[in-house]
């Protein structure tokens, strides 16, 4: 019966352990299974991310093709996401094919690619490698502006951001949508980044609390197993205990007829035994009384302890509360030393503030009225300068013009008298004194920009047109064109804008290649100050396909006179960028450019706006 009733308790400690571990599996499962649902879902995602990129970007060869191919480069899954939308959609009126491409080498004859960070791809070889192939190149998870179009994970769906000049480059044409939605910034990116981080902290910290969960599931389980181990061994050990009384009972049995041989001999022994124990029984109630007695004494003596411990008591809660009013008395003056200790810190480094306030105020006086001085110093000497170039280049003008009549007497009336070196001569000084009149010309010009302070509202736009018609005849004669769209209403000199623009053109049609057709895209932004909304630029860029400038050039094309060619092969004074330079920092803003030899050139330039000039439209 015993044996029974153990055999049940294991099985249900054993059926207690199966049912949890069937709880913790079924649990895992569930989590494992939405885990799961996710990535299936942010798969998908990824592959209709990947199809709206391709409808939105427009390529130039795309008419000649029969399917539109999208490559996948590595072992990705996601070419089964993009195989199974393929069947159901188009991209520009065509159907999708997906292929797997294994290396960088074997990228050709698509149209987008698609490739993972995970997968440790080179973006800048692979950025070589579609050089010029029209090939769109789709990343995830690279660095901000290295791509294309780079996409980013965040949370449970994505982000992207698009790199207008890589995608130019390639002839792409993008939709305004797509730019909309984009991140536009590194700071942005960054902040986007520090988002994710902490999304995949929290994750992490939720995996985290789930093992340990888990293992301390673990440890129950183990627990529970250990118990019902050692409750077998206690089965075992009562089945020996049972055993063993087996064996005495049996033992007891068979000495049973032995010991009725004695009992006689007992009974004579017992009887001897009864009155000794009758002694011992009245010297142990002698042995009570005693005890008794010391018991009344104990008795007597913890009543007195009890009192004693009660006035102990009470002399302990009056200290108590005496202890507790002194800490109160101490934490109160402790307070009032701080206070008082900040407040004269307060007052100390307020009284030094002002004095340090005081001293810098008057060290700011005495050296705003030396920046006085400077100033008026410096715009003297700046209109004496302007005066000394004005009247030197017109005094100029007198010698020069009777050089050149010289010039034309000596050829029209003794031409027949001079040799062939003579008149190669004659050439020669009437091309220099040619030259060196536009030369005047223009630091006439020059000595003139900036001094007019009647600023309107000038549309840039009415501007282009007009220069397309002024330079009609070399726009034919090359074939150039000249691409302009929305350019914004701005402030300024109308004359000295409109020769701002003539000389980046002209320029942009001028050095360019023999077999070089001119295109020239003209592009604006609006950039306002974040802090003071009625302060900003429009931001300009004149881009051209032309010969580029070097790298050890690019400092010194602002300088008056400075030529990177001769006049044999460019014509010009060399006096063109000087002027655009002084235009702009006249009105307020900074030109730089951007150029690649044999590649072309982008010169950028601002110019200040305010809340009450017209915007983009």
């Amino acid at each position: 019966m015993i044996k029974h009733i153990h055999i049940s308790t294991i099985q249900k400690h054993f059926i207690a352990l199966v049912l949890c571990c069937i709880t913790m599996v079924f649990s895992f499962a569930q989590q494992t299974s939405k885990i799961a649902d996710k990535e299936g879902v942010k798969r998908l995602q990824r592959a209709i991310f990947i199809f709206n990129f391709a409808q939105q970007v427009g390529w130039e060869n795309l008419k000649s093709k029969k399917d539109f191919k999208i490559g996948v480069l590595g072992p990705d899954k996601t070419i089964l996401d993009l195989r199974t939308i393929a069947k159901r959609r188009k991209i520009h009126g065509k159907p999708v094919k997906v292929i797997r491409l294994q290396h960088v080498n074997d990228v050709e004859n698509v149209q987008l690619l698609y490739v993972n960070n995970k997968y440790s791809y080179s973006i800048e070889y692979l950025l070589d490698k579609i050089l010029g192939k029209n090939i769109l190149l789709i990343s995830e998870d690279y660095n901000f502006n290295t791509s294309m179009i780079n996409m980013v994970n965040v949370g449970d769906s994505f982000e992207y951001e698009i790199n207008i000049e890589r995608i130019e480059q390639e002839r792409f044409t993008v939709v305004p949508s797509l730019k909309k939605y984009a991140i536009t910034s590194a700071e942005k990116w960054k902040r986007l980044y520090q988002f994710t981080e902490k999304t995949l902290s929290k994750i992490q910290e939720d995996k985290t609390k789930q093992e340990a969960k888990l293992k301390d599931k673990e440890r129950q389980i183990q627990y529970q197993k250990d118990t019902i181990t050692g409750q077998l061994e206690k089965i075992y050990s009562k089945e020996g205990e049972i055993n063993e009384r087996n064996k005495r009972i049996k033992k007891l049995y068979t000495q049973n007829e032995f010991q009725k041989k004695k009992y006689e001999e007992r009974l004579a022994l017992e009887r001897e035994l009864e009155n000794n124990i009758k002694e011992q029984i009245t010297y142990i109630e002698k042995q009570q009384e005693q005890i008794q007695e010391s018991n009344r004494e104990i008795k007597e003596q913890q009543e007195f302890l009890e009192k004693q411990k009660d006035k102990i008591k009470q002399q302990e809660k009056v200290l108590n509360e005496q202890d507790v009013k002194i800490k109160s008395q101490e934490k109160i003056s402790l307070l009032l030393i701080a206070l008082a200790t900040l407040a004269f810190g307060f007052s100390f480094f307020i009284y030094r503030g002002y004095q340090n306030k005081k001293k810098y105020n008057k060290e700011l006086a005495i050296k705003n009225q030396a920046f006085y001085k400077q100033s008026v110093v410096l715009e003297a000497k700046n209109r004496e300068l302007e005066q000394f170039a004005y009247i030197a280049s017109h005094d100029l003008q007198e010698p020069l013009n009777t050089i050149s009549s010289f010039i034309d007497l000596l050829t029209q009336d003794y031409n027949e008298k001079f040799d062939e070196i003579g008149k190669t001569s004659l050439t020669f000084i009437k091309d220099a004194s040619v030259r060196m009149k536009k030369l005047i010309d223009a630091l006439l010009e020059y000595s003139r920009l900036g001094r007019s302070k009647d600023y309107v509202a000038v549309d840039c736009n009415v501007i282009i047109e007009d220069l397309k018609s002024d330079l009609k005849n070399r726009i034919e004669k090359t074939g150039a064109s000249i691409n302009f769209k929305d350019l914004p209403v701005v402030t300024g000199a109308e004359i000295e804008l409109r020769l701002l623009f003539q000389n980046l053109i002209s320029n942009g049609i001028k050095f360019r290649h023999q077999d070089t057709v001119p295109k020239i895209d003209i592009l604006c932004k609006k950039k306002q100050d974040q802090e003071n909304d009625s302060k900003g630029f429009w931001e300009f860029s004149v881009q051209d396909n032309g010969i580029g400038i070097p790298q050890n050039h690019q400092e010194r094309i602002f300088a008056i006179f400075q030529r990177l060619h001769s006049r044999d092969k460019y014509e010009g004074t060399g006096i063109g960028l000087a002027h655009c330079k002084k235009i702009v920092e006249s009105h307020g803003g900074k030109i730089w450019l951007s150029s690649t030899e044999g590649k072309g050139s982008i010169f950028y330039f601002t110019i200040p706006f305010n809340r009450t000039e017209n915007t983009i439209t």
